[in-house]
Order: C-alpha cells, then sequence, then structure tokens
C-alpha cells in the first residue's frame, strides 16, 4: 500500500531563450543560469518525469508510482475518466520575454494525432514586471483564410486580446485559443498532462544554434477557435475571502486557500490533491508523516489519504482532477 503521506519531487527545470532568473530567485534556490524558463514541478511527461526527493520512495519517477499504486495515488474517479495515467502538469513560468504566439490541440485531435491529451491550462499570476500583459484570444471573429493571411505577414499577434495583469489575476486558456505569454510574468500554470503547442508566431527569433524557430502553421489550422473570446477566461483572487475557487472545469479543479494558522481540508478521495506553496510557508501533515513547503515548491498528496491538514501562514493552491 502506498503510504498515506505527502510526496515531493525533484523539479526538472527547463532552459529557454525567453526565461529569466526569478523562478530560482522566488524559490529561494542558488542557480547560476540566466535561461530558466519552467521548472515542471510535477510531471509524467516523457522525458520530463519527476522524480521522488526523499523516503520512502526516493529515486522513484511519479510514472513508476502512478504504474504500482494506481487507484491508491490517483483515485477511482481520475481512473474512471482518464484510465491509469497521472492526468496534470504542474509548472513555475518565467516569462522574461514574450512567448511565440501558439495554441494547443483538444483531446480529439491530440489522440488522434501524438497519443496524447489535449492541452487546455490555467495560469496564476505571482509577480509581474511594470506593462507585463496577457495576449488571449483574438478581437473579433476571423475565417480560417483571414487567420493565417495575418500569421504569413506577421501581424496576428495583433489580433489578439491584451489584458494587463498584476498579482492575484487567474486565466483559463481551454484548448484552441490562440494565446500568448507577455514578458514579465512569472507565474503558476496547471494544465493538462501534455507538451504539445502549435506554434504560429515568434517574432523571427533564431534558437541557440543560430535556426528560425519552428512554426506549426499546419498543424494547428484544424485546432484553432477561430471566433475564441475572452470573456470567460480572465478572473482573479477576491480580496478578504480566505478560501475561494479559482477553476472548474473537466480536466482539473483549483482552490485558493490563504492559511493562517491550522485548516482542515475538505476533499475527497474522487482524486488526487497537488499543493502549490505560492507565499509563504506550510505544513502539510497527513495520516504517515508530513511535509514543510515554502514559496514555490510543490507536493503530491495520494488518493487514499484520508485526512489533510495545513498549518502555517502562506498561500497555497491545491489542483485537483
Amino acid at each position: 500500500m502506498i503510504l498515506h503521506r505527502p510526496i515531493t519531487f525533484t523539479p526538472y527545470y527547463k532552459h529557454v531563450i525567453w526565461g529569466g532568473t526569478k523562478i530560482n530567485d522566488y524559490k529561494g534556490v542558488p542557480s547560476d543560469h540566466s535561461d530558466i524558463g519552467e521548472t515542471w514541478e510535477i510531471s509524467v511527461v516523457p522525458g520530463h518525469d519527476t522524480i521522488v526527493e526523499h523516503g520512502e520512495y526516493q529515486g522513484q519517477t511519479l510514472a513508476e508510482l502512478v504504474d504500482r499504486f494506481g487507484e491508491e495515488l490517483l483515485g477511482d474517479g481520475v481512473i474512471r475518466r482518464n484510465g491509469k495515467t497521472f492526468p496534470m502538469l504542474v509548472k513555475f513560468i518565467d516569462a522574461k520575454d514574450s512567448l511565440s504566439v501558439q495554441v494547443h490541440p483538444d483531446n480529439e485531435i491530440a489522440r488522434k494525432r501524438h497519443n496524447s491529451m489535449g492541452k487546455a491550462e490555467m495560469w496564476y499570476i505571482i509577480s509581474t514586471s511594470p506593462g507585463a500583459k496577457m495576449c488571449v484570444g483574438l478581437k473579433e471573429i476571423l475565417t480560417p483564410d483571414e487567420f493565417f493571411s495575418k500569421v504569413a505577414d506577421n501581424t496576428i499577434a495583433d489580433m489578439l486580446v491584451e489584458l494587463p495583469t498584476s498579482k492575484g489575476d487567474i486565466f483559463y486558456v481551454p484548448a484552441g485559443c490562440v494565446h500568448a505569454i507577455g514578458a514579465g510574468n512569472l507565474l503558476v500554470e496547471i494544465q493538462q498532462s501534455s507538451d504539445i503547442t502549435y506554434r504560429l508566431y515568434d517574432y523571427n527569433r533564431h534558437d541557440l544554434q543560430g535556426n528560425l524557430r519552428e512554426l506549426h502553421k499546419d498543424l494547428a489550422y484544424d485546432a484553432i477557435d477561430y471566433k475564441g473570446s475572452v470573456s470567460a477566461h480572465k478572473s482573479r483572487i477576491v480580496d478578504g475571502l480566505k478560501e475561494q475557487e479559482l477553476v472548474k472545469c473537466e480536466p482539473f479543479e483549483i482552490r485558493y486557500y490563504e492559511i493562517e494558522g491550522n485548516l482542515e481540508l475538505d476533499y475527497d478521495q474522487d482524486s488526487f490533491t497537488v499543493v502549490i506553496c505560492v507565499e509563504g510557508e506550510v505544513n502539510v501533515i497527513c495520516r504517515d508523516g508530513s511535509e514543510t513547503i515554502r514559496q514555490g515548491h510543490t507536493l503530491l498528496i495520494p488518493a487514499a489519504v484520508e485526512k489533510i491538514e495545513i498549518e502555517g501562514h502562506g498561500t497555497i493552491l491545491t489542483a485537483r482532477s
């Protein structure tokens, strides 16, 4: 049987041309690198599978735990909906420069082409630089021909809705929504377990080998929501409300908590629970043990755990599938 305790993982660090130094500063972890764009905190994506940091399962990958423990780890609801696979990917992202204009396929297209889940995602803004923004959704309905004429003449970014960002903003980006994370944003990204991105425009940037970065126009053609609206995509933390639901959709349910002392999480064993500390420091207590995490750190609680208590002073997000 799986231990009834939290499990921590060693993140996978992703070096990219648009990355910076904010993630390690935020985590309180020293680094000699200036191009860290992402840390993958909880992942079963092949090649980027996170590894148990310490304890009985130290050195094992999350995928190995899923294979070994199945429903005890995932939860019976997750098994019913997704089979014996971990359906979520959790990241921190530091956009020193703007990310490409891109789109992600839905489940149907991703399974057909890539034998993968699609990619819906949610962003929680941790901090921003002056003038930071997100580009999410189209300003107007376009036909595919109109859309790709804008791609061809490098003006597609001008067709995206620009929204200023500040700490506590929340964005839900469904599959098919054309978007771009703007420079100056430090954020948490919670998404389906997929690494499929169709890049449409990348500011004519070159990769580390000096080549123009690859675009995926043909693949993106039938993945795009050409009438995508931004109206349902942005919200923000309600000041003074210490517990609130941020996103509830088919892939995941995200909640926000301000911890001041002790809190027992209200949950069922339908799903695992991911806890992400975005500010301060908290101790997560289960039957067989506890883990203390500070801002910028993440842990996983197996579905078989019967009781979760949080104590300390900080702000956390919880994610369930």
